[in-house]
């Protein structure tokens, strides 16, 4: 690997240039951006001071100065255009779902591995420095020999409105799933990931309390417009769920419940996990990122503020500035691109990362798959591991 590493990024809207601020922030460059037409990428590439706009994504991955393409398009592009790099020598981090079935994610996985390229799906969430703290308590048995339950919440309310629209929300374009493929996923990505178990079966309830929106013939940006001024709409029929609650049994013996909902008002972007053990608990929520709650039985709790010099050797890393200094979302995800690229510089494909993977977005379709077949059958399904 040639020592300057550059960057084309395949998305310009809200995430995208989230991946390019992290991206610069550890002086990575950013050559390229693609977006759907040649005006809205020479627009964005202004905008974000980019050198080269490319108004298809093919032309992008044909740029023989690019290394390593980050995908931030909508959910149904990720799998041709995670495929087609591979297929031309480069490295990969994907935004999730890292495909929109489970076929599809496998084909990658192998495609990544005979290749022998970094290949990395953007769980960001792993990357707060209290997320990496629990981890690290959770391996010292801080919370005792067994975890008993693992529960909580992802809540927003951007979805809230009938007015409120956004391409996830059509299945061609996001998936059969919306709110678990969303947001659910990164908090079952966030709870195995702490806890080091995964999923085994899951029983499902879904439902679509908005079943007909407007959507504004103009395109409407995620997180934008929330207030509905538009009168120039159609009403579609809305199939993918608002809100999901689901119950887990883990690998570990632990059992679990989340609910997911993207109609939450008053819920921006709150995260919420409490893991109880046979010893202690810990708690932590999105909303307030750098405080970690931990319970006792027979002793005060305690409030841990995030503060390096107080935090786990294992996990101390991932926090870039003293005690009183609040990290925050955009943080995860220089946090990862600093693991990714560190591993991509190192050249030693046949390692380990310490960040997730193709084959950990893999599992997560595979659960997601198991979730619709429990929600449509109403019963326990086990996950299908491969």
């Amino acid at each position: 690997m040639k020592k300057d590493i550059k960057v084309g990024v395949i998305g310009a809207g809200f995430i995208g240039p989230a991946h390019i601020e992290a991206l610069r922030r550890l002086g990575i460059e950013v050559v390229a951006i693609a977006a759907s037409t040649q005006e809205s990428a020479e627009r964005s590439a202004q905008n974000f001071l980019v050198p080269k706009a490319y108004g298809h994504w093919e032309d992008l991955l044909n740029d023989p100065e690019i290394d390593v393409v980050h995908i931030t398009s909508p959910n149904y592009l990720h799998f041709p255009q995670a495929k087609r790099a591979l297929e031309r020598g480069k490295h990969v981090l994907c935004e999730k779902p890292l495909a929109v079935s489970a076929i599809e994610s496998a084909e990658l996985v192998s495609l990544a591995s005979e290749k022998k390229l970094a290949n990395a799906v953007c769980y960001n969430l792993r990357f707060y420095p209290l997320v990496q703290e629990s981890k690290a308590r959770i391996a010292d048995d801080e919370l005792g020999e067994k975890i008993h339950i693992i529960h909580g919440c992802y809540l927003q309310d951007w979805l809230l409105l009938e007015s409120d629209w956004n391409w996830r929300l059509d299945p061609e374009l996001g998936g059969k799933l919306r709110a678990i493929a969303d947001i659910g996923s990164h908090w079952m990505d966030l709870v195995t990931f702490v806890t080091g178990t995964r999923i085994t079966s899951v029983f499902a309830d879904l439902a679509t309390f908005i079943p007909f929106r407007r959507k504004p013939i103009a395109d409407n940006p995620t997180f934008k417009g929330k207030k509905g001024e538009s009168t120039d709409y159609k009403s579609v029929n809305v199939k993918t769920e608002d809100y999901a609650t689901l119950l887990f049994a883990f690998e570990n013996g632990a059992r679990g419940v989340v609910t997911v909902s993207q109609i939450s008002s008053g819920r921006k972007n709150r995260l919420f996990f409490e893991i109880d053990g046979s010893k202690s608990s810990l708690v932590w929520n999105s909303e307030i990122p750098n405080q970690l709650l931990i319970g006792h039985r027979n002793k005060p709790n305690q409030s841990l503020i995030k503060d390096p010099s107080l935090m786990k050797k294992s996990a101390s890393w991932s926090a870039s500035f003293p005690g009183g200094h609040a990290e925050g979302y955009p943080d995860t995800f220089k946090q990862f691109f600093k693991a990714f690229y560190g591993y991509i510089h190192e050249g030693k494909m046949d390692i380990e990362p310490h960040f997730p993977t193709f084959k950990d977005g893999h599992n997560m379709l595979l659960v997601e798959e198991a979730i619709l077949k429990s929600a449509k059958e109403k019963q326990w399904m086990d996950v299908a591991y491969s």
